[in-house]
């Protein structure tokens, strides 16, 4: 009686096709670094000075010196990203509230309106992220 054939172990495993599944690995590393790197940058200010970017109503409404208030959103961002990583799903829903209330105070900053705008893309991107985690999980 013939033994089966069994697969060498040095052979390669099949390439993975589920584009789906690369498309949330990419979206969730992504949304996990990136709003931890800018959350941190908020205390540096190495990318960019954050400031220009808040509405000067913000301080004129909380009282709270613009600066400071960029170190809160930093926390915030930093714990959207960890958000992301761990529960992707509600994390991605998260970072696409926090893109949507960015895209409010652009659009009471004049000159910014692009930048708005590229953040109304990536709040799409954290949308179709919190998507595919559904299919994950």
């Amino acid at each position: 009686m013939a033994r089966p054939m069994l697969k060498p172990a040095y052979v390669a495993a099949e390439p993975t096709t589920d584009y789906a599944h690369q498309a949330y690995m990419i979206l969730k590393f992504g949304f996990t670094v990136l709003p931890v790197v800018a959350g941190l940058d908020k205390f540096f200010n190495l990318l960019v000075d954050w400031t220009q970017y808040l509405t000067p109503l913000v301080p004129t409404w909380t009282g709270i010196d613009p600066a400071t208030f960029m170190m809160v959103v930093g926390v915030i961002e930093i714990i959207a990203g960890i958000a992301v990583a761990v529960k992707p799903k509600l994390g991605a829903l998260v970072v696409t509230a926090w893109l949507w209330g960015i895209i409010i105070n652009l659009l009471l900053v004049p000159g910014y309106f692009d930048v708005a705008l590229r953040d109304l893309g990536l709040s799409f991107g954290a949308l179709a992220l919190a998507r595919l985690a559904a299919r994950e999980e």
